[in-house]
């Protein structure tokens, strides 16, 4: 209800033109200030990105999304099982990198111990 009547008031604004002339209008967004990063840490950061580092989350998610690309498109039904495999025990993999929370679900640690016996 609420997102509605934001969304209905911004595009009321924008109808109006009261986003027309705001400074940097047409310009690209500056991301590279890491607001959402400690002031602390920074540095480190800007530096690892500029090198490339990409944190491991990232990559595990990319990978992720490529399996699945893989399990529903793959050639033959091997290659889709395989896969399936990968991409259980990678998500697994990030679940358990998380403190076994995987999207804020926390498995029982003995279920969660069983899953990764079986897929080991």
């Amino acid at each position: 209800m609420f997102d509605a009547l934001a969304e209905r008031k911004i595009l009321e604004a924008q109808a109006r033109g009261e986003f027309d002339a705001l400074p940097g209008a047409g310009r690209p967004l500056a991301l590279d200030e890491d607001l959402l990063v400690p002031e602390e840490d920074r540095v480190a950061c800007r530096i690892l990105r500029n090198a490339g580092f990409v944190p491991a989350e990232v990559e595990a998610r990319r990978e992720i999304s490529a399996l699945k690309s893989e399990a529903r498109e793959g050639a033959d039904e091997a290659v889709r099982l395989r896969a399936m495999r990968k991409l259980q025990a990678l998500t697994l993999a990030l679940c358990e990198s998380r403190g076994g929370s995987f999207h804020g679900f926390r498995a029982e640690p003995r279920y969660y111990a069983r899953i990764l016996s079986r897929l080991g």
